[in-house]
């Protein structure tokens, strides 16, 4: 068994989405995996499953990322519509992944831990992590943080929340907008203080 964390979540009221839709919110879901392996050199290792009609997991071998890739997929997600909406039950821990890219697969406590939180969020909650203590409340602040993007602000927080992001002039000429108001976005949807909380939660897993 290895470090993982683990993202175990499920459409919101997929029952309202077309087919096309929820194929979509998942493609989206196993691209910004993808994207998220290259976010160190060498590469991390993730994973992602389909699980039914609007189930999803995503594993990384790190566990420290776990807030950030939930709210980078909740970026990407609500980036490309605004009406898709997923819960991400976190967990850090350990676990098996199968020597081919079918995650149904793996095993572990890891697994487990997330996939039984899911089972456990309900109402506004869409986010929450089964470490307890300072970590889930950190992944609930940021959660309620997060619900409130709007498309411009989720677009300019997936730009930044890789650690290794693009300087922002760049982002902003790739938006066809002024640094300044890539800047506004960024303030407006509160990633300055998602940023420190991230920084500090991942020194202090990475201890």
């Amino acid at each position: 068994m290895i470090p993982l964390c683990v993202l175990t979540g499920d459409l919101v009221a997929s029952s309202d989405l077309t087919p096309e839709a929820v194929d979509a919110a998942l493609v989206t879901i196993d691209t910004a995996a993808t994207e998220i392996s290259d976010w160190h050199s060498p590469k991390r290792i993730t994973r992602f499953a389909r699980r039914g009609g609007d189930g999803w997991q995503v594993a990384i071998d790190a566990p420290s990322l776990a807030l950030r890739a939930a709210l980078y997929i909740q970026a990407c997600l609500k980036r490309e519509n605004a009406a898709t909406v997923t819960r991400i039950a976190l967990a850090a821990g350990t676990g098996s992944l199968p020597e081919t890219a079918d995650l149904n697969a793996a095993h572990g406590p890891v697994f487990v831990a997330s996939g039984r939180l899911l089972t456990t969020l309900s109402g506004h909650a869409l986010m929450a992590h089964a470490d307890g203590g300072a970590t889930h409340a950190a992944t609930r602040l940021a959660d309620h943080i997060a619900s409130g993007w709007t498309q411009a602000q989720a677009r300019a927080v997936a730009s930044q929340l890789a650690p290794n992001a693009p300087p922002r002039i760049e982002v902003a000429k790739a938006f066809g907008i002024t640094r300044q108001a890539v800047n506004q976005s960024l303030w407006s949807a509160g990633y300055p203080a998602l940023d420190d909380a991230l920084q500090a939660i991942e020194r202090e897993m990475g201890k």
